[in-house]
């Protein structure tokens, strides 16, 4: 029933939280940092305390003179307010448009030209350490959510302003904006409506709805600036689960939060997950509760899904893989038991969802696609973006008689299953996947948490790897775990916070590639 009034309406990002606290009023947020806007209001909070933030918010908004259908820009210090404001935002049928934290000034400004003119949600620390000056000519105002900046207005001193009524818009109205990786240069803004995002809650609301109980506490370490929030959040919220948001991956912070709220299901970036693998052996046992795990971005290596599932100690716990993307959500899945070893082929993504997704592959050369001869993947879901803001042409091109191309390579077993090879722009000559040649070094070699191979200046096929605690790389290991693969170039090593990143922890490859070129060869 919850799912089809959703149907019925699209999803209504502004009164999210007024419709969870009606069903579960006390049903509790915890959170691993201090909120910016509300830093009185501590660590745990109701449902119903977070819906009346949100409508707070909306008010001093609309008192700043944001009205229906205009953008409003978010780009702010880390932190799960990011996504409260945006619910703000949609309230008073504005369009919010969240930018990362992790982006630079020049992007954000160019960002804010394309959006045209919106207002800047920001805060004092962006504008003085970050923001170039000309933010302030290509807003129509800048509204701080804390500190204070000449010529911007302090949403702080809006405090007590008139509540105003929620303003619903069409499901078929942009309600979120959110922006690509940006790992091929300048990041797309993604236009969603609320039609859109109900489409991609039938996956994950339905398995959630039928399998995890109601007092099984959901944590989530996901971009606040990402869609995925936007479905996961709701999802939880209204099925009434406690909500534990963290901002930080650090294994012994994520412990301490586990250890003293132990969650049921968790959902979490690849190279979180990635990261947290040595809570396995936190004798805290924070892991020791989940039932489920989930991750809706890229393919997991093998070795970290077993180590996750091997750290609960539920019965039958599952890791649900699903493989997807910002512009279409989740379009196929897989659950894999504890029966799956680190040796398991993690280039396996599974099957659409019936009646939900479709995915083929096209092929390239005529033949039909294999492993050698992979295809390109296209999907087929309702969840599908209507545009990217700015640049209509550039989403067209993407679309063929409804089907949309992923940017991926890869192709289907007789069984239907969908292998993931490599991104188009990711191949290498002569190589049939650099992601499965990265699962296999992770499985051979424990004290890695990331391998990258990306082609050097003569299209060799490079290692870039960080280890464990920044400890020299083992190279007599090192060739013995390389041992039947590819001839590769000597492996590179640099420390992981040095890679460059995504908001949501990829690794830009081709910025790497770039880095490499220019004679930077890490540590």
């Amino acid at each position: 029933m919850l799912l089809q009034r959703i149907a019925n309406k699209g999803i209504q990002l502004g009164t999210l939280f007024d419709r969870a606290a009606a069903r579960h009023p006390a049903s509790p947020v915890i959170l691993d940092h201090e909120l910016d806007i509300a830093p009185k209001l501590g660590r745990r909070v109701t449902l119903t305390e977070v819906a009346d933030l949100v409508d707070d918010f909306a008010s001093r908004l609309w008192a700043a003179k944001v009205r229906p259908g205009q953008r409003v820009v978010v780009f702010k210090t880390n932190g799960f307010d990011i996504s409260l404001l945006a619910c703000s935002v949609a309230r008073i049928g504005a369009v919010p448009v969240l930018l990362s934290p992790k982006l630079d000034g020049a992007t954000v400004a160019e960002l804010l030209r394309r959006v045209d003119q919106p207002y800047l949600l920001t805060d004092q620390d962006k504008l003085e350490q970050e923001l170039p000056p000309e933010v302030f000519g290509l807003s129509e105002r800048v509204l701080l959510t804390s500190g204070s900046f000449q010529d911007a207005t302090e949403l702080a001193s809006l405090a007590g302003v008139r509540r105003v009524d929620p303003i619903v818009m069409s499901p078929d109205h942009p309600t979120l904006i959110t922006h690509t990786s940006g790992t091929t240069g300048t990041p797309k803004l993604a236009v969603h409506t609320g039609r859109t995002f109900e489409a991609r809650y039938r996956p994950q609301g339905t398995v959630m709805a039928l399998k995890v109980r109601r007092s099984e506490p959901v944590a989530m370490h996901i971009s606040f600036v990402h869609s995925r929030m936007f479905t996961i959040m709701p999802i939880s919220v209204l099925q009434g689960h406690p909500l534990i948001v963290l901002r930080d991956d650090d294994p012994g912070s994520v412990g301490d939060v586990f250890t003293h709220v132990s969650p049921g299901f968790i959902e979490a970036h690849p190279n979180t997950f990635m990261h947290w693998e040595v809570l396995a052996d936190d004798p805290r046992r924070p892991l020791a509760n989940v039932k489920f795990f989930s991750s809706t971005f890229d393919a997991l290596h093998p070795r970290t899904v077993h180590r996750m599932l091997g750290a609960t100690k539920r019965k039958f716990p599952l890791f649900f893989q699903l493989y997807g993307q910002s512009e279409v959500g989740p379009i196929a899945g897989r659950a894999y038991s504890k029966k799956r070893g680190t040796e398991a082929d993690g280039r396996c993504v599974g099957s659409p969802f019936p009646g939900m997704t479709g995915v083929r592959v096209v092929s390239r050369d005529g033949n039909p696609p294999t492993k050698s001869s992979p295809g390109y993947i296209e999907v087929r879901s309702d969840g599908r973006i209507v545009t990217y803001l700015g640049e209509h042409a550039r989403w067209e091109k993407q679309v063929n008689d409804g089907w949309w191309r992923m940017g991926d390579l890869g192709y289907r077993t007789k069984w239907g299953c969908l292998h993931l090879l490599d991104r188009e722009v990711d191949e290498i000559p002569g190589i049939d996947s650099t992601l499965e040649i990265e699962d296999t070094l992770f499985a051979r070699l424990p004290e890695l948490v990331e391998v990258i191979i990306i082609p050097d200046e003569n299209g060799t096929p490079l290692p870039v790897v960080c280890t464990r605690d920044d400890k020299p790389l083992d190279l007599t290991a090192w060739r013995s775990a390389a041992a039947g693969l590819p001839a590769m170039a000597e492996p590179v090593q640099w420390k992981l916070d040095d890679l460059p990143q995504t908001a949501t922890t990829k690794i830009k490859r081709l910025e790497l590639a770039r880095l490499l070129g220019a004679g930077n060869r890490g540590r």
